[in-house]
């Protein structure tokens, strides 16, 4: 059986309602009424899809007022990919069938579940399926599931990739919900582009060497590593322009924590970035090889530096630990900022980019992406909290941590053990 059929990977076969969890230690900021919601693949009991990132959508969320925990509920994301419509269409991928697995967004007056292979699913706060979004019929691409909200002006910045030209649009939302720009930006090759950054006044691209293989298709994800293809970075004006390209060493980054211009204008992308080396271990292992890489290969938190006026670039490691999911305070989104939050070996950590100190909280179990949670009425970066689903084979737990020392606040128990997955957000009331 693959890796990601078993362990902590391993789908639920059912969906579940439970009420009045048990907060087991601590106790609840009264304060956090609102609903946490996770999303993550869950194949169909008896289903193999062929790889981690290929299963079908289930969104877990627990309802949390007045410092108590109301409700968790899990539900499947209610695709057309689910119902049995099929993966691929006329221009490389129906933009309805898709799985709806990696995020979950609220925007304007909808929450999204995304998936960059297709259309995002509307679902309601209580976890059921509304539909596919095209934005009025004026999404032609697919979107990415790491859109970037400016937490100035409201709007959402996103891109669609896709295997057939054009390989990359970028789009934009206004802050009621409009699709009022969609601008295609010219890349080599269909480049799987899994997340980018924005600036205040920039969009920053990654386009790396990981690439569709028409070959692949039918066998998991088709897409593969490319010496062949080059490693760079763009940075284009929001307000339009030509992109500026960067090349850097080979690389490929999954996720970004944030990106700012500084005083000289230069544009700061900090991201976890893998070797090419440590790519090629952690996409065997997922992928459910029978020959997979050397797991100790893992991704760290890199920065690039990049001068649009110049050409100039300076690229260096933040640290050497192996990381994911880097999380951000998003008031901060695209403009200075100094914690970046992360999760790996069983931990917690936190990163102060301006003194380069790093801080762990030990858990002995796994942990899932840490949502920051800003507390209302805060002054600095670090004041809220850090929400991020904590599991052993034994079961799971929400935990709700104190961003600014990473000590333990509030530990609620879950009624089932909730899979590994990819990315949460917390909607207050």
């Amino acid at each position: 059986m693959p890796a990601y059929l078993q362990g902590l990977l391993a789908p639920v076969p059912d969906e579940i309602d439970a009420v009045d969890l048990a907060v087991t230690r601590g106790a609840l900021p009264p304060e956090l009424t609102g609903r946490y919601f996770r999303n993550g693949p869950n194949p169909l009991p008896g289903q193999d899809p062929g790889h981690w990132f290929a299963g079908h959508g289930m969104l877990h969320g627990v309802r949390l007022r007045n410092g108590r925990a109301e409700w968790y509920r899990n539900r499947w994301t209610r695709t057309a990919a689910l119902a049995g419509a099929p993966f691929v269409g006329p221009n490389g991928v129906d933009r309805a069938a898709v799985t709806a697995n990696t995020h979950v967004i609220r925007h304007h007056d909808r929450i999204l579940a995304l998936v960059e292979s297709g259309l995002p699913y509307e679902v309601t706060p209580e976890l059921e399926t509304v539909g596919p979004v095209d934005f009025g019929g004026r999404l032609r691409t697919a979107m990415t599931a790491h859109p970037k909200q400016d937490p100035v002006t409201g709007e959402l910045h996103f891109f669609g990739y896709g295997a057939m030209p054009p390989f990359l649009t970028y789009h934009r939302l206004s802050a009621g919900g409009e699709l009022v720009e969609s601008r295609v930006v010219a890349v080599p090759g269909p480049t799987m582009m899994h997340d980018f950054a924005i600036t205040e006044h920039h969009a920053v691209w990654l386009d790396l060497p990981v690439v569709f293989d028409v070959s692949r298709v039918g066998r998991g994800m088709p897409y593969q590593w490319d010496d062949g293809y080059g490693a760079r970075i763009g940075v284009m004006p929001l307000a339009g322009g030509d992109v500026r390209w960067f090349d850097v060493d080979p690389c490929y980054v999954f996720h970004v924590g944030n990106a700012s211009e500084d005083d000289e204008g230069r544009v700061v992308l900090d991201a976890v970035r893998y070797s090419p080396g440590g790519f090629d271990a952690v996409w065997r292992g997922i992928g459910g090889s029978d020959t997979p890489g050397d797991a100790a290969v893992g991704a760290t938190l890199y920065r690039w530096v990049l001068d649009p006026r110049t050409g100039a670039l300076a690229e260096q490691a933040l640290d050497d630990r192996a990381v994911e999911f880097p999380t951000v305070n998003e008031d901060r989104l695209g403009r200075s900022s100094r914690f970046r939050y992360a999760v790996g070996d069983d931990a917690i950590l936190k990163y102060d980019t301006g003194s380069g100190a790093v801080q762990a909280l030990r858990l002995g179990r796994d942990a899932g992406e840490a949502v920051f949670v800003p507390a209302a009425g805060g002054t600095a970066e670090d004041d809220g909290w850090l929400l991020s689903i904590v599991s052993d084979l034994g079961g799971s737990e929400l935990l709700c941590v104190d961003a600014r020392d990473l000590t333990e606040v509030a530990a609620v128990a879950l009624p089932r053990r909730v899979p590994s997955g990819f990315h949460g957000n917390w909607f207050a009331d």
